[in-house]
């Protein structure tokens, strides 16, 4: 049976494509990452849905991007910001997709997996260069000559199905496919009991995403 690598934050995108590669066949085994990330009650998400979803195995790898700063999501003394911003905003997380593909690319080579799955979005998303088409070209094209088995000829290829989607065909593709939102955390500062502020970037999108499919949004908010 083919393998792949899904990265899974516990957030509504990564739980899609979770679903959609066990739809096309997959083996699934899924990775998240504690990198110092202040809304980590999503990793507690994350270990739920792959259960749910079916997977063979679940990973966290610890990594502690906190020690480079340079985001609101890692480091506390710069505020995520409660409204969207123009460019890209403070909670680009520096390299970070880049990090994550490197660490999965090594777990599938391990796996002898086909494929890694990533829920980037280049339409519905908050200016972060690495969730443009060009990134995950030019990463796939890495993964094909850094590895043992990309010279012994096996091929991987790096997929992000969500990336031409609004917010709102993910929500639409994730329902058909029995997706229960609720149990998702996308929330920049979520609380302990993963609770939405309903104020940040990513909360502001996934409500309009719900909006526009003519979805009642299942979030539980903070108020």
């Amino acid at each position: 049976m083919k393998k792949a690598v899904i990265l899974l934050s516990g957030g509504l995108d990564s739980v899609t494509v979770l679903a959609m590669a066990k739809e096309q066949g997959f083996e699934c085994y899924t990775l998240s990452f504690n990198y110092g990330q202040r809304h980590d009650v999503e990793l507690v998400a994350a270990q739920k849905l792959s259960k749910q979803g079916g997977a063979v195995e679940h990973k966290v790898i610890t990594i502690d991007l906190r020690s480079i700063g340079g985001s609101a999501l890692t480091d506390t003394n710069i505020d995520v910001p409660e409204q969207i911003e123009e460019g890209i905003p403070v909670t680009y997380v520096p390299a970070r997709n880049t990090v994550f593909l490197s660490i999965a690319l090594g777990w599938a080579e391990v796996l002898s997996a086909q494929a890694i799955f990533v829920g980037v979005n280049a339409v519905d998303y908050s200016g972060y260069p690495d969730c443009r088409p060009q990134f995950i070209e030019a990463f796939e094209h890495l993964a094909n000559v850094a590895t043992k088995a990309s010279i012994e000829g096996q091929k991987l290829s790096i997929r992000a199905p969500l990336i031409n989607m609004t917010k709102a065909d993910i929500i639409q593709q994730g329902i058909r496919l029995g997706i229960d939102y609720s149990q998702t955390i996308s929330c920049y500062q979520a609380d302990s009991q993963g609770h939405a502020c309903g104020r940040c970037d990513s909360c502001r999108f996934r409500q309009q995403g719900f909006e526009q499919a003519g979805i009642t949004d299942p979030t539980l908010y903070q108020q």
